[in-house]
């Protein structure tokens, strides 16, 4: 195999269903995307392996949903931790890559080297939002934190919001090809059972526990089987399987899956992309009195926007903005 062959499958998703087993999902690889992201912020490792998680997940999510727009992910924290947000927008024209951008907030000086990073998120909650435009009602589900992993969270997620059993297994860390500086990779398998009827939608309670559901409350026997033995194939797949690239996803899905009858469909590619622009920063301070406006504005007399996911630098002239405005940007000399 090329090197070359080997790196095609970076920053992809790849669609596969498991016809045996009524099972559905996805493979992802992520390299130039994350290399991307991490380099807007000078994260420390422990944040940077949050938000690898967190990329991954919002491309493996991302890909199952007919989006129009944007899909978010969020992690809300008591703890040093504070946020880690994600958006995935839907590619805009057959053919065109879907675009990922990420961001964390985190106390500096409270983190704990020395400590779990997920246990520094504290008390809070993972939050999937979609949003399909203008016209549309944005969606919005949420999860405690729990389970050790972000992964784990989405996994609750899926239980406990949509009732359809869901099972993540993620590999991110530093990697080092011959002649390149190290740099982040993350790779990883979603699975996830075909959808159907509720168990609950006719006001069964729910029986997890505490209160949460589980992949396996959710399916009958011979549903539960397969998806038992589906996890159990899964689970003997290697973090460097995962992670590649010298295992392309066509031959671990072969490798872990071949007697459940796996079938791929088209691969969906991945960027890293920011929608910020002058014309959006200006529309989110529309909303601002004249009196807001003024204690933004900056001892030179102007008010200054920073785009926490790109990093990108906008600076306004104080009296342009607001719903007060006396001048519009298309009125000035």
């Amino acid at each position: 195999m090329s090197l070359g062959s080997q790196l095609a499958w970076d920053d992809t998703v790849l669609p596969f269903q498991l016809d045996r087993s009524d099972i559905r999902g996805r493979v992802a690889r992520l390299d130039g995307l994350l290399q991307q992201v991490l380099a807007q912020h000078d994260y420390p490792p422990q944040i940077e392996a949050l938000i690898a998680e967190m990329c991954l997940l919002t491309a493996l999510i991302g890909q199952t949903i007919k989006l129009r727009w944007k899909l978010s992910l969020q992690v809300r924290g008591s703890g040093s931790v504070r946020l880690i947000a994600t958006d995935y927008y839907g590619p805009t024209d057959d053919g065109e890559p879907a675009r990922i951008r990420a961001y964390a907030s985190f106390d500096r000086e409270a983190l704990d080297p020395n400590q779990d990073t997920f246990t520094q998120i504290g008390q809070g909650y993972f939050a999937i939002l979609i949003d399909q435009g203008k016209g549309m009602t944005p969606y919005q589900g949420i999860t405690p934190i729990a389970g050790g992993s972000l992964s784990k969270c989405a996994e609750t997620y899926f239980a406990q919001s949509e009732q359809i059993p869901t099972r993540f297994e993620l590999s991110f860390g530093t990697s080092q090809m011959p002649g390149q500086d190290a740099h982040w990779r993350a790779g990883g398998v979603m699975l996830q059972h075909m959808p159907k009827a509720s168990p609950f939608a006719k006001g069964e309670e729910a029986t997890g526990e505490d209160g949460l559901l589980a992949a396996t409350d959710l399916l009958d026997e011979d549903e539960g089987e397969n998806w038992t033995r589906a996890n159990v194939l899964l689970d003997t797949v290697e973090q460097l399987e995962l992670i590649g690239p010298t295992v392309q996803p066509t031959e671990l899905l072969l490798r872990l899956f071949h007697e459940e009858t796996p079938r791929v469909f088209d691969a969906q590619t991945v960027k890293f992309g920011c929608t910020c622009s002058e014309e959006r920063v200006r529309e989110s301070l529309s909303i601002y009195s004249a009196k807001d406006i003024r204690h933004m504005t900056t001892e030179e007399g102007i008010v200054t926007a920073d785009c926490q996911f790109c990093g990108s630098h906008y600076e306004f002239d104080p009296a342009t903005l607001g719903f007060e405005a006396t001048e519009k940007p298309d009125e000035q000399d």
